[in-house]
C-alpha cells in the first residue's frame, strides 16, 4: 500500500485547520485571504493569522482547510510579499510542505511550512504558439483574460497584442 493510500494517525483528531497529516507532498496553493481570528479548536482563546485558499480541494473529494500561519510562516509571507500586512498577502501562490524538524519544546515534531521560494507562473508570449492560441480562444470565449492570467503571467505589451489579434480575427 503506498503512502498516499494510508491514513495518518492525526486524521483521528479532525482539526479544523490544515496539518502535517493532510500534506503528503509539497503543494502549491493560492492564498485567497488571511484573517486574524480566534482559535477554532476552542483549546485556547489565542488569535491567529489564518490563511484561506482559493483552491477548494486538497485532493479530489478532500476539502482544503484553512492554515494557521505561525510566526515563522508569517515572517515567510512578509518576505515573499514584501509587506508586513496580512491584507496584502491575498493572491500569493505558495508552496506548503511538511518540515519534520520543527522544534516544539525539547522535541522535534512535524509542522507545516511555507517555502521561502517564490512560486512563479509561466510567462505567455507569442513564441509559445499552442499556449498563445489557447489564450486567444479563452479571450474570445470569455471576453477577458482573467482565467488565462490565473495560470500565466503576461507583459502588458503582449496582452495588447493578443487582444488586437483577436480583434483582427473577428473582422
Amino acid at each position: 500500500m503506498n503512502e498516499q493510500a494510508k491514513t495518518h494517525y492525526r486524521k483521528a483528531f479532525d482539526s479544523p485547520y490544515l496539518s502535517s497529516a493532510d500534506i503528503v507532498e509539497p503543494t502549491v496553493l493560492t492564498i485567497a485571504k488571511v484573517t486574524l481570528e480566534t482559535d477554532k479548536t476552542k483549546k485556547t482563546k489565542d488569535v491567529f493569522n489564518t490563511a484561506y485558499f482559493a483552491e477548494k480541494e486538497l485532493r479530489p473529494g478532500e476539502k482544503l482547510k484553512p492554515m494557521i500561519l505561525n510566526a515563522t510562516n508569517s515572517k515567510t509571507m512578509k518576505a515573499l510579499t514584501g509587506s508586513p500586512y496580512i491584507e496584502d498577502w491575498a493572491g500569493t501562490r505558495v508552496t506548503v510542505y511538511v518540515d519534520t524538524k520543527v522544534r516544539f519544546g525539547n522535541s522535534s515534531v512535524e509542522g507545516l511550512r511555507i517555502s521561502p521560494t517564490r512560486v512563479t507562473k509561466p510567462v505567455l508570449t507569442p513564441a509559445s504558439i499552442q499556449a498563445w492560441n489557447n489564450a486567444k480562444a479563452a479571450y474570445k470565449r470569455d471576453g477577458d483574460l482573467r482565467k488565462v492570467l490565473e495560470r500565466m503571467d503576461m507583459s502588458e505589451e503582449h496582452r495588447q497584442q493578443l487582444i488586437a489579434e483577436c480583434g483582427e480575427a473577428a473582422a
